[in-house]
């Protein structure tokens, strides 16, 4: 499991959740970049893997799958995504799936139409919206890829321990697969429900959970999940930077029972404002040399901010006539979308909404010419493209989509840039299989989630009791900013991929609605300032996970005497009850049964065992009422 793209199974009072089903993309780099069939011709033949103690028929399988560039050796074949391990569970099982975020559900085709799910999924309206576009962008990217074969071969264990590296110490490659369909998204997304920040949503009246603002991007939510008793907060993709989105709300999230904490930054020691700035300048700079700029992207989140940010710094320079060109499946809708979603964006974005203005500025760059959007390379934009330009295109790996006819077409220039901003892959790996390209390479990588600063602040503001973090977060020498530390009042419970682990949450109580006829009839009696307590008989009546008092149908149930178990009744505290009561000549013995108190000036005593308390006391009313009161005082002291 990738450390930013999650799945978590959660079984809590008979309810059993998944909290995301990240899909990882690392997978993707073992492979060559898989062309569309138009740039087949582009295409450089490579050399083949050859291992030497294969007989003809095997070498020429791994032959046909493993190939060298530049000294480097990667998988030819249709380019496989790493899902969860859904054979770990039972997905007829789960009851609901919680999504955090458009990244963060990615794999959920894979669940939805290829297991025997049949349960609910909620997400907000625009993560909804946006991770289908991003979905469909991979499956446009991948169908126009012009490799069509199957590399299943190089995955027998005793294959590819001969392999050179890194394809030798590739994780896990049999449980690779190939993408989903469109069908597979259509269907995927109609069943997803919609719901708003801070809806409560109950779930078989065991759970409730609750979505509040993550502040990481547009409709990201972190999830409450609660009992009448018992509450765990789920933090995932968050964000206390101001930025576009909805800023993050967690004070609902104070005073958990337990934090799931996952999705931290990729790169913790890297500030957001300044990439942001260092890619205006290099941008601004190639543009100046008369070279192109291209920005391999999602058609989401950061990239209103680049739009927003580059557009502001080339006016600055003078350079307000330069293209920006975004090219993608989705291009379109993620555009046209981000500008109605004005609930969900800062204050400051949704201000402009009353003026009236458009929230991003993008919109006013399209209405001007200075961004224009395409769904692909061909048509329009064959008629539009001029130089010098900023292309933003996707996708961010380099192994699919129009990225790569940019690179074979600007790649032999130095005059050129390609700018990293998204830190989901090591921008050295994405451009090994182009090696050796000329054009310059720019790492400035933009994650607005947390860092491991802000979330030990975070933190030891909400003080949840348990805190379950990947084992990779700890900080091993109480270094705030290389790790998660140790906290006094928060016990970390460590996780790896695959590990099966109990949060340590107890249930000790539920809660019971009673009828009212029978609190009608009750007459409380204040044993202490601010608790009463009274003795009810009724029968009890469980529905739905509801438990209801309900008045006895027989009327002769009343009648009868029963025993009423109140408590368990703890010596020491009843001796100091007795005390505050003014009983004070006291003496304890202890048997084996449990303990006697002697009441040695009243000569009486309380007898105190497992499963019954006998209270010996002739003629004194005063005193059997202040026994009486110092026992329910100590029945009741766990409340």
């Amino acid at each position: 499991m990738h450390s930013t793209k999650p799945c978590f199974i959660l079984q809590m009072k008979n309810v059993t959740l998944m909290l995301d089903c990240g899909l990882d993309m690392n997978s993707l780099l073992y492979f060559m970049p898989n062309r569309s069939t138009s740039l087949q011709s582009r295409k450089t033949d490579h050399e083949h893997f050859e291992i030497g103690s294969l007989n003809s028929l095997n070498q020429e399988k791994i032959s046909s799958e493993v190939v060298c560039t530049d000294g480097k050796y990667f998988i030819e074949g249709v380019p496989e995504f790493l899902k969860p391990s859904l054979a770990m569970f039972d997905m007829s099982e789960i009851d609901v799936i919680l999504v955090s975020n458009y990244h963060t559900m990615l794999a959920l085709p894979y669940i939805t139409e290829h297991t025997d799910f049949k349960g609910k999924i909620f997400a907000t309206e625009p993560t909804k919206q946006t991770g289908q576009d991003l979905m469909i962008e991979l499956v446009e990217y991948v169908n126009r890829g012009s490799c069509d074969k199957m590399a299943t071969f190089w995955k027998e264990q005793d294959i590819q321990d001969k392999l050179p590296q890194p394809l030798c110490s590739a994780y896990k490659p049999k449980l690779w697969s190939q993408l989903y369909t469109k069908k597979d998204v259509e269907h995927c997304i109609s069943k997803i429900q919609v719901v708003g920040f801070n809806d409560s949503l109950d779930i078989f009246g065991s759970v409730k959970v609750m979505p509040c603002s993550a502040g990481y991007c547009i409709g990201s939510c972190n999830w409450l999940i609660k009992t009448s008793f018992e509450k765990i907060s789920y933090v995932s993709s968050s964000s206390t930077l101001t930025t576009h989105p909805c800023p993050m709300e967690h004070s609902s999230l104070n005073g958990s029972d337990a934090m799931i904490m996952s999705a931290l930054t990729q790169t913790p020691h890297v500030n957001p404002d300044s990439m942001i700035g260092e890619f205006c300048t290099n941008v601004a700079y190639t543009l100046k040399q008369g070279g192109n700029v291209l920005v391999p992207v999602y058609p989401a989140g950061v990239t209103y901010d680049l739009f927003e940010c580059l557009s502001a710094h080339l006016e600055c320079c003078s350079m307000s006539g330069v293209p920006m060109f975004m090219i993608g499946p989705v291009a379109d809708s993620s555009l046209a979308y981000s500008n109605i979603y004005a609930e969900w964006l800062s204050s400051s974005k949704q201000s402009k909404m009353y003026l009236p203005e458009e929230p991003f500025p993008h919109g006013e760059l399209i209405k001007n010419g200075r961004l224009k959007h395409y769904k692909a390379i061909h048509g329009e934009f064959s008629e539009d493209y001029r130089t010098p330009c900023v292309v933003f295109t996707g996708h961010p790996s380099l192994r699919f989509g129009d990225v790569i006819h940019f690179i074979d077409l600007w790649g032999n220039s130095p005059q050129n840039t390609i700018i990293f901003t998204v830190p989901d892959f090591p921008y050295m790996d994405a451009l090994a299989p182009y090696q050796p390209l000329r054009m310059k390479a720019f790492s400035c990588p933009i994650d607005t989630s947390l860092n491991f600063i802000q979330a030990n602040k975070l933190i030891n503001e909400l003080k949840p009791k348990h805190l379950v973090v990947s084992s990779g977060y700890i900080s091993s020498n109480a270094n705030r900013e290389a790790g998660i530390i140790p906290s006094s009042f928060s016990n970390i419970i460590p996780y790896n991929t695959g590990d099966v682990i109990k949060i340590p949450v107890k249930s000790m109580f539920e809660k019971i609605y009673v009828d009212q006829s029978l609190t009608e009839a009750a007459m409380p009696r204040e044993i202490q300032p601010g608790m009463a307590v009274v003795m009810v008989t009724g029968n009890l009546k469980v529905m739905n996970n509801q438990y209801t008092l309900e008045a006895p149908d027989d009327e002769s149930v009343t009648k009868k005497r029963r025993k009423h178990i109140c408590g368990v009744v703890n010596a020491h505290q009843l001796v100091e009850n007795l005390q505050k009561q003014g009983v004070t000549d006291l003496k304890v013995e202890e048997t084996d049964r449990g303990h006697i108190v002697h009441l040695l000036a009243d000569d009486s005593l309380i007898q105190i065992e497992n499963k019954s308390t006998h209270i010996i006391c002739d003629g004194n009313d005063e005193l059997r009422i202040k026994i009486k009161d110092a026992l329910f005082l100590s029945c009741l002291s766990i409340f």
